[in-house]
């Protein structure tokens, strides 16, 4: 008698969603929840709402001093757990002054620190990658401006996400940039084409 065994399938995605916006009722939170509901449907998720939980952006003194040694400050630890656990990161955010919103700043500056993001062994002078589990990295993010100008300006938020939290993942970590542009000149047809672009993009993640 032949045994049977199930087909094999991959492990579900382990997604952190990162939201950023002080406004529970902006786009940016329709944008959330668009993508919460496709990736619930194929992955473990966990959302942190950075504004509700009221975070403290601020990267204090005593944190400077101690940035070479390793581990989160404690009132941020459980963030450092949830992003060392994620394999999949997806930030939702506004684009302020071509960048991201300072509460989203100050989340990158406390979390990813030494110890959760990266290390530096005695005698180097590069940072070695620690989050290695990381093989995603989606940005969600609405632009007031058009994109020519964000290029003009440099698109240095851009290259926050593909360059260097990128550096601090897998070498083969992909980066996934999703934005509206021209937001503040846009309508709900034009707001409800980039929905269905970000649940097109998140749901080929979760195949």
């Amino acid at each position: 008698m032949k045994s049977w065994r199930a087909p094999w399938r991959p492990p579900s995605r382990r997604v952190l969603v990162v939201y950023c916006h002080p406004c529970p009722d902006s786009f940016a939170g329709a944008v959330r929840d668009r993508a919460v509901a496709t990736l619930t449907g194929g992955a473990e998720v966990r959302v942190t709402d950075l504004y509700a939980d009221g975070f403290d952006p601020a990267f204090s003194a005593a944190e400077h001093a101690a940035h070479l040694q390793a581990g989160a400050a404690p009132d941020v630890a459980r963030y450092a757990d949830d992003l060392r656990w994620c394999d999949t990161l997806v930030l939702v955010y506004p684009t302020w002054w071509a960048g991201q919103p300072a509460m989203l700043k100050g989340w990158i500056d406390r979390v990813w620190v030494c110890g959760v993001a990266w290390e530096l062994p005695d005698g180097s002078n590069r940072l070695r990658p620690l989050l290695r589990d990381v093989r995603t990295i989606v940005a969600l993010t609405t632009h007031g401006s058009r994109k020519y100008v964000n290029m003009v300006e440099g698109e240095g938020g851009k290259r926050t996400v593909t360059r260097s939290l990128r550096l601090m993942c897998h070498p083969l970590t992909r980066t996934v940039w999703c934005a509206l542009y021209n937001c503040d000149r846009s309508d709900d047809v034009d707001r409800g084409r980039y929905l269905d672009r970000v649940e097109a993009r998140l749901a080929a993640l979760v195949r």
